[in-house]
């Protein structure tokens, strides 16, 4: 059981899509299935067994008898016909004893449908002619109507009058669609039936191709549709088409464990016709597997039929594939000389080449003494080059800043000595027109200074981006994520940031820093403690990685 329903699960995805998938996927789940048809007959097994096993209830009355063989009737009789017959008898004998004429009937009509699947049209013909239409219920003039249908029918195909009784079943299926539901799968089906042997194949396969995409789940009743479709194409002569739907029956029928089928062999038929013979044999082959573990006699003629013909076409592709095999293995066992001489000379090459290699060898291993001499000498002189090439990047650095820190010197001292000119000129004219209380207020007042400070600030920090425009982001990633500094709008630099671009121009004493942005010593020093104590880094390594901001990246 947990193989069979492994093989669902591997198989399920592709069975429920066929109308999407490609044909080849198709075929591939259906070969899948022939290797495996014995896992869902032994599940099939398993439940006809469940199911005898309530024949053995103590005590049983003949009503539920008659029930459970009714259940096992059904599981017997596209599976196993001798059984499935046994079973319509036994519920016969319990409705004669019981005189239960509806039972009687019924039975009588499974044992027709299951004579004429066996061939035993006489007998079917006997109990048909016992049957009084009159004393049927609907439900059972289906089936009298149905088993008529399909006795002139099956009859038909091995009988010099064929015609006559063609016409006959459709007279009954007349009948029968007469007292069908016009809603019913099983109206349709038959009426589709009927419009086939009219030849109005576009509205019998619109019906039929409606019914078969509303059915979800393999059934048997799919499996009857895709056959039907498939007969329509073949009378259309679409062959991709036909065997695409036969594919699709055939499945369903291994997935139900029917014995008692047709679209295995009609299939078999068909992919000889186009020249598939070993996949034609292997569904020949299982037909006939198929036909003779059910018994059922007009399927095992119908087999007989074509199989010989398949399978002599097959014998002779193994014939051909074995002469191809026998002249691939001489060509083989030729290629096999070759290769014993390749061999031989191969092994003595290789020997000289390992005398070869130890000479190569010991001339290496004096090569890579030379090598390591002369990497280490490329070492020191590459260690030199990099002590050279920081110092340079310094250099570089400290020189980039004098020359800008030197033009705006000079042009901060032309500015200031303007601006004490223009502040000496306006204390003059005060103290010449004798204002004394305007020149006190001029001098008292420290506007000014503080106005002078403020743009010496932003003089500052203008200069001090322009030389490293990326000093906060990188100043902000030696901070914890937390701490980092966010600048208000407008503002170049807070006076934290002020302190270590001081520092990072090489500026690192405390005193020097307070004068320049005018506070305590301690003031300062309490700034940079309280900033090394948010350092993502080590505290005594964040100032001197402060120093190598703009650096690095140069390097």
């Amino acid at each position: 059981m947990k193989k069979l329903f492994l093989l669902i699960i591997i198989l399920f995805p592709t069975c429920n899509v066929f109308p999407k998938t490609s044909q080849d996927t198709i075929f591939n789940s259906l070969y899948e299935l022939i290797k495996h048809k014995d896992l869902y007959v032994t599940e099939k097994e398993e439940r006809i067994s469940e199911i005898k096993k309530l024949l053995k209830t103590p005590n049983i009355t003949d009503d539920q008898r008659y029930d459970i063989n009714l259940k096992l009737y059904n599981e017997y009789k596209v599976y196993l016909s001798d059984s499935a017959i046994y079973y319509a008898r036994e519920n016969t004998a319990i409705a004669k004893k019981q005189n239960h004429n509806t039972w009687i009937n019924e039975s009588k009509l499974d044992l027709v449908s299951l004579y004429i699947v066996s061939g035993m049209f006489i007998e079917a013909v006997d109990i048909l002619g016992s049957i009084k239409t009159k004393d049927l219920p609907d439900w059972l003039q289906i089936k009298y109507y149905d088993c008529y249908k399909q006795l002139y029918n099956y009859y038909s195909s091995n009988n010099p009058y064929t015609q006559i009784y063609l016409e006959k079943s459709n007279l009954y299926r007349d009948s029968l669609l007469n007292v069908l539901d016009k809603e019913s799968s099983h109206y349709k089906i038959v009426y589709a039936e009927k419009l086939y042997d009219e030849s109005r194949l576009n509205d019998a396969k619109q019906i039929l191709q409606k019914l078969l995409d509303q059915t979800k789940s393999d059934t048997h009743e799919k499996a009857v549709l895709a056959y039907a479709l498939a007969n329509i194409y073949k009378k259309e002569g679409n062959i991709n088409l036909q065997k695409h739907y036969y594919a699709i029956s055939a499945i369903c029928d291994i997935k139900n464990a029917i014995k008692e089928n047709a679209s295995m062999q009609a299939l078999a038929s068909i992919l000889y016709e186009t020249g598939e013979v070993e996949k034609a044999y292997d569904c020949i082959k299982s037909s006939m597997e198929d036909a003779m573990f059910c018994n059922a006699r007009l399927r095992t003629y119908e087999v007989s039929q074509i199989f010989p013909i398949i399978d002599s076409a097959y014998q002779e592709n193994v014939n051909k594939q074995k002469s191809e095999l026998q002249l691939f293995l001489i060509l083989v066992s030729i290629l096999s000389v070759f290769l014993i001489i390749a061999v031989i000379y191969v092994y003595r090459q290789m020997k000289r080449v390992s005398r070869i290699r130890k000479e190569l060898y010991h001339t290496n291993v004096k090569l890579n003494d030379l090598n390591k001499d002369l990497q280490s000498s490329i070492n020191q002189l590459n260690d030199v080059n990099k002590e050279l090439s920081y110092v340079n990047n310094q250099l570089s650095d400290a020189n980039q800043i004098k020359e800008a820190y030197i033009g705006h010197f000079l042009d901060l001292c032309s500015t200031y000595i303007n601006k004490l000119e223009n502040f000496q000129n306006s204390l003059n004219k005060k103290a010449v027109e004798r204002k004394l209380d305007e020149l006190y207020k001029m001098l008292k007042s420290s506007k000014m200074i503080d106005d002078e400070l403020k743009e010496l600030y932003e003089n500052f920090d203008n200069i001090f981006l322009h030389l490293y425009p990326n000093f906060v982001e990188e100043f902000n990633s030696l901070l914890i994520k937390e701490e980092q500094f966010v600048l208000k709008p407008n503002e170049l630099l807070n006076v934290e940031l002020r302190i270590f671009a001081l520092i990072r121009l090489g500026i690192t004493d405390s005193s020097k820093i307070a004068n320049f942005l005018h506070y305590s010593a301690n003031t300062i020093y309490s700034y940079r403690t309280r900033v090394r104590n948010k350092a993502a880094v080590p505290r005594e390594e964040f100032e001197s990685m402060v120093m190598k901001i703009g650096v690095i990246k140069k390097n």
